[in-house]
């Protein structure tokens, strides 16, 4: 690990659970950062937008402002106006992430793109069947991400993955996905702090988006046993991650040798 300068971080479930600290993780990310580390918080989340999501960050605590957080609906308006420039997209999504899609032109009728993001009670019947009528008519699909499900503090809960399946069959077409796992948004956080992959490490509760996902793009990957780990998708996997760790807060000894993991 003394090769290493960047740390890629996700939010939900590593440092947080329902926005409340993880017992550790505040110290833990101090020390990271007092170390010289660079920082980027890299969330699939999409109820937030960044400069929300350092607000309740900061005031949890830790050292973070907007500029550390790289979030999907962000990476998703870039992808859109680089292959989608002046297109109509219809959003479906829990959350008003609309700061953080500047430049993109939302709309209710006749989308270029459907966009899906995270999944909340507007994910019912009618919303889910207007997005299958704009694919049907042609509109192209585009997923922040594929995650099944998260965790709260009232247990684990379903998101739009599970959705995204049925209306990728449904419709016939297969999803662009913006997002973690996607190879672009590792590759937008690395850019964003100036290194490369070998010399970057990812930490994340998912072992497939979050570690698996990082590690094919040459990142080192760590899965903490928090959030939304489960002992049988470790060992469903589809690969084995570089290092496993009971929490965020053991990670300042992986790194730095301060102690034990």
């Amino acid at each position: 690990m003394e090769s290493v300068r960047a740390v890629l971080i996700d939010i939900d479930g590593v440092l947080t659970v329902s926005w409340q600290p993880l017992p550790g993780a505040v110290e833990a990310l101090r020390e990271i950062r007092g170390a010289g580390l660079g920082i980027a918080l890299v969330t699939n989340t999409t109820s937030r937008t960044r400069a929300s999501i350092a607000g309740a960050l900061a005031d949890a605590g830790f050292p973070v402002t907007a500029e550390d957080i790289l979030t999907a609906p962000s990476v998703t308006a870039a992808h859109l106006a680089e292959h989608f420039p002046g297109a109509r997209c219809a959003l479906l999504n829990s959350g008003d992430v609309a700061e953080d899609l500047e430049g993109v032109t939302l709309v209710e009728e006749a989308p270029d793109v459907v966009i899906v993001g995270g999944a909340g009670e507007e994910f019912g019947y009618a919303e889910l069947n207007r997005a299958f009528g704009h694919l049907q008519r042609g509109a192209r699909l585009i997923a922040m991400h594929r995650n099944l499900y998260w965790r709260t503090d009232q247990g684990l809960q379903l998101d739009s993955g599970a959705f995204l399946v049925g209306l990728e069959r449904a419709a016939r077409t297969e999803a662009e996905v913006t997002g973690k796992p996607s190879p672009a948004f590792f590759e937008a956080a690395l850019a964003r702090l100036g290194v490369t992959a070998d010399r970057a490490v990812m930490v994340g509760d998912d072992v497939e988006s979050d570690v698996l996902a990082a590690q094919r793009a040459g990142i080192t990957g760590v899965l903490v046993r928090t959030g939304k780990f489960l002992p049988e998708t470790l060992r469903e996997a589809s690969g084995s991650p570089d290092h496993v760790i009971d929490s965020f807060a053991g990670l300042p000894a992986l790194l730095l040798g301060s102690g034990q993991p």
